[in-house]
């Protein structure tokens, strides 16, 4: 859970805090998966992302249940595109992945093998 202080009106007096859940964290701008950082996503959650790089968030819906730990499509993604985290090559699609949907190793492989 993130910490978000905001101050309201043109007095530096009135701050509220404003707790956001953070179920999703994106490394890099440029990635186009987060990791899941709560105990399990379940299919069609609302979910927040913190986009770590620029301090930025979106939201996103899940297709699947993703455990803790393992990756979420922020896009579309069709066989041959590179799996980008930390704004990184990390791996190769082998399997059509959609917007929302668990990328793991039935979905991706590193091209070193």
């Amino acid at each position: 859970m993130r910490l978000i202080y905001k101050i309201l009106g043109n007095s530096n007096k009135q701050i509220d805090t404003i707790f956001m859940a953070t179920d999703i964290i994106i490394h890099d701008q440029k990635d186009n998966v987060g990791v899941v950082v709560v105990e399990k996503i379940v299919p069609n959650q609302d979910c927040s992302c913190w986009i770590m790089e620029n301090d930025g968030s979106v939201n996103i819906q899940s297709i699947d249940e993703i455990p803790l730990g393992h990756k979420i499509a922020m896009t579309d993604l069709k066989e041959g595109d590179t799996i980008l985290k930390y704004g990184h090559d990390i791996g190769k699609v082998v399997k059509s992945i959609k917007k929302g949907q668990h990328v793991h190793v039935h979905n991706v492989k590193t091209k070193k093998w």
